[in-house]
């Protein structure tokens, strides 16, 4: 990631940078345009021939070629495909025959609500174990956390929702193991996003068996990052600790607690908001395996069935949009770093 450091510079050139950093995203999403399109055709298969029956002619098998453009060029499939993406036409899916782009989106808001809620049970745990790690430091307690740090990074995200379906899915069955709602309840959604449109609606209800149908798969994801979180959050409150500023809080008769939390906190959580605004693209990334793991119906989930049936538009569709999501989270990272870098230095 490539912080923008705006201080002190006049309107014009900040106006500068940001086209600068807008430009550098724009030819990063062209290259990934590029290289997903030719890198998926040179695989082996015809996923026109996958979606026929047996009996299929050579005849048909060219037919419907023509009708999805795969009987031109490479090169002139990739300046139809471009000129259409352009337009806002991301293509019509192979196999379900739907227009990709109304595909993608439906399935985003999925992913979205769980990326979230993982980030935030991340945060939550990892900054309750640094908190922790720093007030108790030097004794058992830093110890523990510090070993339960070291398990949660070593084990992988689909490890530990396979660890969370076996004890709370069949051991003791508190949370749902599979699906995004249960489809008997009555569901009056106008958007896709289920988690926040029953909280507007206060259907609380709804919203618990959302709620329900989400945990395990978030904590799954969120226990990899909620380690990283704490260790970089418990060293950089180790350091703040020692500083000047600090010791004078505690000269003033302040507790520890009242230290780290008012004084310490907001001048070492710089670098852990920085890691978690990139670590939250590896998280909405780390969603494919999990939903296929927990069979949520998000666009992890479609992902994987995409590839499975070499459904090309469909595939580029996913991974243009993945691009855009990273690229733009670390555009608004980079923002947000340069906004709160003057006031936690100075503050």
């Amino acid at each position: 990631m490539c912080g923008l450091h705006m201080e002190g510079l006049g309107p014009m050139q900040i106006l500068r940078v940001l086209l600068l950093r807008l430009l550098t995203t724009a030819i990063t999403l062209a290259g990934v345009a590029v290289i997903v399109f030719f890198v998926i055709r040179v695989v082996p298969g015809n996923p026109i021939a996958m979606m026929l029956p047996p009996g299929a002619t050579d005849e048909d098998i060219a037919r419907l070629s023509a009708l999805y453009g795969l009987d031109k060029p490479i090169v002139t499939q990739f300046g139809i495909w471009l000129s259409g993406v352009v337009q806002g036409d991301f293509g019509t899916s192979i196999t379900t025959r739907q227009p990709v782009l109304a595909l993608v989106l439906g399935r985003l808001p999925a992913t979205l609500e769980l990326s979230i809620m993982a980030l935030v049970m991340a945060m939550i745990l990892g900054g309750v174990a640094a908190l922790a790690g720093t007030r108790f430091r030097g004794g058992r307690t830093e110890g523990a956390i510090d070993v339960a740090n070291g398990m949660a990074l070593s084990v992988p995200d689909f490890l530990w929702g396979l660890v969370l379906i076996l004890l709370f899915g069949v051991l003791v069955p508190i949370f749902h193991i599979s699906g995004r709602v249960t489809p008997s309840l009555e569901l009056p959604f106008v958007t896709d996003f289920y988690l926040f449109e029953s909280l507007f609606r206060l259907r609380f209800d709804l919203w618990a068996d959302i709620v329900a149908h989400m945990f395990m798969p978030a904590l799954a994801l969120a226990i990899p990052l909620a380690a990283i979180i704490g260790q970089l959050l418990k060293q950089s409150l180790k350091e703040t600790m020692n500083l000047d500023y600090v010791t004078l809080s505690r000269t003033k008769g302040y507790g520890e607690t009242r230290v780290i939390l008012r004084e310490a906190l907001r001048n070492a959580a710089l670098p852990t908001l920085t890691l978690v605004g990139v670590q939250f693209t590896f998280l909405i990334g780390g969603t494919v395996i999990i939903e296929r793991l927990f069979s949520y119906e998000g666009l992890g989930n479609m992902a994987i069935d995409a590839v499975v049936n070499r459904d090309l538009p469909l595939i580029q569709g996913i991974v243009i949009l993945f691009a855009v999501i990273f690229t733009g989270v670390n555009l608004i990272v980079d923002l947000l770093y340069t906004v709160l870098n003057p006031r936690l230095r100075h503050g």
